[in-house]
């Protein structure tokens, strides 16, 4: 079923806002073809007036959804979609069901006074970190177009403005059901859940024990997508409730970054001032996330208040069973550990602590691993990433230790480190990079360098090796900023 069948309430219709000289900057064909649709149709005339939200679609008219959230901890009761709209939905060719949105596209009725418009650096964050999470084999949204406007937008200055059409598996949020929920609303809570079965988790049917089913399905959806942020040093920057999926997709690529040098309590955004969501934090902050998910339905899920919460809690405490599975094999991966021994993870705890005391940079220290394996003791590349090399090498023997008990699975173990360990991450210093062409020299000739290098983010690219490398001083990027 369709978002736009569900009751008047959970959506407004903004109507149209036309830009004033739309300009297809980037189209991702291979998400198109993908999706069923034609590249070329979507390059016409017709179709980028569309991209930009000054045309609408053949069929119903575009909707903004109605959400709520828990930003900073602090609850929202009415945010939704204030600067973005549902402009259709596609069923692609495996059947799966996938919102079109448009970001970026003018005011709607949630805007709260904002103009509803975005700056064309957000949105080139977003594609670039968006399509380098899929790459990675991340849960996300998808990024399917960047049309220019021919604006301006205003935030402290005077940017060039840019729309976004996002793809994703729906763009319902734990928010949109607080939304419902902070209105007494429990038909509506009851639907959204209905909906969300039948669209995400069909498997689960409409049987009695429905509603405490599809929270643990959220659960589980929550733990491994986080795990799998954890895995590659990704910080999301503003884990509000109303940017977590029921999906389980990564969603709004505001303030976030792939971490350079390790820090385990590592921030970026320029909002989060006390650490609320440090990389660290990650899980914890989904754990309370998913909490306000399971008061939203506590109604649904028993009659009686004091049953439905212990059945919740018992829910709740079953995210790290979830989450230590795929966090841990992922770190079993990333040492190259192709079995399971019961000291495999104080081996990675140890390797962290060291990275915590001496700050080498996240993803060369693991990729670096790889060519560890032929190096002697002490002659590797990854001891040099180390303040103190020695440091490095007393915790290698431990590991070199555990590699020789699984001897003769050389080229497997290679296969499984390269997989798990990419070489190529969005840098900040490059997508920072890329901006600034595009917005100062109207030069999209860095993205589109470091979209293609992206997408291929597990193979060595020797014409490419610099995109591998770390920050110079001078270009370290120690803040990232939402845009809106």
């Amino acid at each position: 079923m369709s978002y736009a069948e569900l009751p008047a309430r959970f959506h407004a219709r903004p109507g149209l806002s036309p830009v004033l000289e739309p300009r297809l900057v980037k189209l991702n064909e291979a998400l198109a073809r993908d999706m069923g649709l034609d590249p070329d149709a979507l390059k016409t005339p017709e179709a980028v007036q569309m991209l930009a939200g000054s045309r609408a679609p053949n069929g119903p008219q575009p909707i903004a959804q109605a959400y709520a959230g828990h930003q900073f901890g602090n609850f929202v009761p009415q945010l939704g979609d204030g600067r973005a709209m549902l402009l259709g939905e596609v069923v692609d060719g495996r059947g799966r069901r996938r919102d079109i949105q448009l970001k970026g596209s003018g005011p709607t009725p949630f805007s709260r006074g904002g103009d509803g418009r975005a700056a064309l650096g957000p949105v080139l964050r977003e594609y670039i970190v968006s399509e380098a999470m899929a790459a990675l084999r991340i849960p996300t949204t998808r990024s399917l177009a960047v049309v220019t406007t021919g604006e301006k937008v205003y935030r402290d200055w005077p940017l060039p403005g840019a729309i976004l059409t996002r793809v994703a598996a729906s763009h319902i949020r734990v928010g949109t059901f607080q939304y419902f929920a902070a209105r007494g609303d429990t038909d509506g809570v009851r639907a959204l859940a209905d909906h969300v079965i039948a669209r995400h988790y069909p498997d689960i049917g409409s049987g009695e024990g429905r509603y405490l089913a599809l929270l643990d399905a959220v659960i589980a959806a929550q733990a491994r997508l986080v795990a799998s942020w954890m895995l590659v040093g990704f910080i999301h920057g503003v884990m509000n409730t109303d940017n977590m999926t029921v999906s389980g997709e990564t969603i709004d690529y505001g303030p976030c970054a792939f971490m350079d040098d390790f820090e385990a309590d590592k921030v970026f955004s320029s909002i989060d001032r006390a650490g609320r969501y440090a990389y660290s934090n990650q899980p914890h902050v989904a754990v309370w996330n998913l909490a306000r998910l399971a008061e939203t339905l506590l109604p649904l899920i028993a009659d009686d208040q004091t049953e439905a919460i212990a059945l919740a809690e018992t829910a709740l405490r079953g995210f790290q069973a979830r989450y230590e599975p795929v966090f841990h094999g992922g770190l079993r991966a990333k040492l190259g550990l192709l079995t399971s021994e019961d000291h495999d993870v104080q081996l990675a705890s140890d390797l962290f602590a060291l990275m915590a005391a001496h700050s080498p940079d996240f993803t060369l220290t693991f990729r670096g691993l790889i060519a560890e394996l032929d190096a002697p003791l002490g002659e590797g590349p990854v001891r040099a990433l180390f303040a103190e090399p020695a440091a490095f090498d007393a915790w290698s023997v431990k590991w070199r230790d555990r590699l020789s008990r699984e001897s003769g699975r050389d080229a497997e173990r290679r296969e499984s480190m390269r997989l798990a360990n990419p070489a190529y991450i969005p840098r900040n210093h490059r997508v920072e990079e890329a901006i600034r062409a595009a917005e100062d020299r109207d030069d999209f000739a860095p993205f589109e360098t470091l979209v293609e290098v992206l997408q291929n983010p597990f193979d060595d690219q020797p014409d490419r090796a610099a995109h591998a490398l770390p920050p110079q001083p001078h270009e370290r990027v120690t803040k990232t900023f939402c845009g809106t």
